[in-house]
């Protein structure tokens, strides 16, 4: 058997487990296996009969797509880790920033630095070798 590493995305489907137990001579038999084992998972984790391009499987580390693919072997006590490709953002989200109206007068050098926005902090911009 294979300790398959369960992300926080999926961990309800195997009743809240971190790492659960799988077994199979390649990645797509122990897929399989997984998905035997917790149904709620094959929807998750297969799309058409093959793995869902959007999951990401790794073995020692690596992407099993940089090796074989779902015949890459897997052996007695390996660790494979399942990740979900991740997006982010809202079109709504992001359109309501883009469209928000800038409150910064044009040539004002006052800018806030990325992280004092975070903390309510304006930073002055000064050309170099003038003091403030």
């Amino acid at each position: 058997m294979a300790a398959v590493r369960i992300p926080p995305t999926l961990r309800a489907e195997v009743g809240g487990e971190r790492q659960v137990e799988a077994s199979g001579a390649t990645v797509r038999e122990l897929l399989e296996d997984l998905a035997d084992r917790y149904p709620a998972l094959r929807g998750q984790l297969f799309e058409d009969g093959d793995v869902a391009p959007f999951v990401n499987v790794y073995l020692g580390g690596e992407d099993v797509r940089t090796l074989d693919g779902g015949e890459t072997p897997v052996r007695e006590g390996d660790t494979v880790i399942l990740l979900p490709a991740m997006a982010g953002g809202s079109v709504g989200v992001l359109a309501g920033i883009a469209s928000r109206p800038s409150t910064q007068a044009p040539g004002d050098a006052s800018r806030r630095s990325r992280h004092g926005a975070l903390r309510g902090r304006t930073t002055r911009t000064v050309p170099s070798g003038t003091a403030p």
